[in-house]
């Protein structure tokens, strides 16, 4: 019997996406696929992501698909801050060992950039251009400072990195949608509820008058996008507004987070994984990103209620 003929189809759309995580993903989002919709346990997934752990207590070996190398930088410890999150993991001596890394590639502002420069030129995704003296990013420090409050951790790094993102989140100015996720993260997490809501409403509003987020998913034909982005490369309100309790939500009418909720069930692909937001680069970064957007996807719909089996 041919092998296609030996498994049933997959008819629901977590069963669709369950076979293409088997099919596709690294082992660390299969493990995070079973510990989310299987009844998996958190010690595989902690196993796994300590694959990616560095001897300087930070996160390397292409942890975010972007960044190719054993180097630890910034975009990789937030996405490993997001994994132990999930697990209610996001604590101990682990966590502390990687504030003390953060501490020292941090830049004169006491935050993260984007790319901490290396000792050797390992591959980079364009978008993320190395620099020498590269500057401080709400993109990296907003995510990775809002997950550290959120677990009520402490350490004397988060004083002026939390300091860093206030300033940023409070100024007015232009800016590029990604920081906008960066600001979210920092939002959600910040112990002052109080200063949060009001810096939300106000970036909440001039999202809406910069146009940084697409409010109407109906076929487009090929705008503007922001510096750095590819055509076609835009936010969704479920981009910003992960889950209903997020900051971010009250920047959307029903209507606004509903249609975008349908849009982004109706990506999931014939393969049953969701299509990666950023561009491809190099062979292998599309094939890691995508099992990622796929699990972002999900627990976001099911997070919202939408129904997946």
């Amino acid at each position: 019997m041919p092998a296609d003929e030996a498994q049933p189809a997959a008819t629901t759309p977590l069963a669709r996406a369950e076979r293409f995580i088997w099919l596709t993903a690294r082992v660390l989002e299969q493990r995070r696929f079973a510990f989310h919709f299987l009844g998996g346990d958190a010690d595989g997934v902690d196993a796994a992501l300590g694959a990616y752990l560095g001897a300087d207590g930070g996160y390397g070996h292409a942890l975010d698909p972007d960044l190719r190398g054993p180097l630890s930088q910034p975009l990789h410890a937030a996405y490993a801050l997001r994994v132990l999150d999930a697990l209610g993991r996001c604590g101990g001596r682990r966590v502390e060992r990687l504030c003390g890394h953060l501490a020292a590639v941090s830049t004169s502002d006491g935050a993260l950039p984007v790319v901490s420069p290396g000792p050797a030129g390992h591959p980079a995704a364009r978008y993320h251009p190395v620099h020498d003296d590269p500057p401080g990013a709400l993109l990296t420090t907003g995510p990775v400072v809002g997950a550290l409050h959120h677990n009520r951790v402490w350490h004397a790094w988060l004083f002026r990195a939390t300091e860093f993102c206030w300033d940023r989140v409070e100024t007015p100015r232009h800016w590029h949608p990604y920081e906008v996720r960066g600001a979210v993260a920092f939002l959600d997490g910040v112990p002052d509820r109080g200063r949060a809501a009001a810096a939300a409403d106000r970036l909440g509003r001039l999202v809406r008058e910069q146009h940084l987020v697409v409010l109407d998913p109906a076929p487009r034909t090929g705008g503007p996008t922001a510096p750095g982005d590819a055509p076609g490369e835009e936010l969704y309100p479920y981009d910003v507004a992960r889950r209903p309790e997020s900051c971010a939500r009250g920047w959307f009418t029903d209507a606004e987070m509903g249609r975008s909720l349908d849009f982004l069930a109706a990506r999931q692909q014939p393969d049953g994984g969701w299509p990666a937001a950023r561009p491809a680069w190099a062979a292998g970064s599309p094939l890691e990103r995508r099992p990622i957007a796929t699990l972002e996807a999900l627990l976001t719909l099911r997070a919202y209620g939408r129904a997946l089996a």
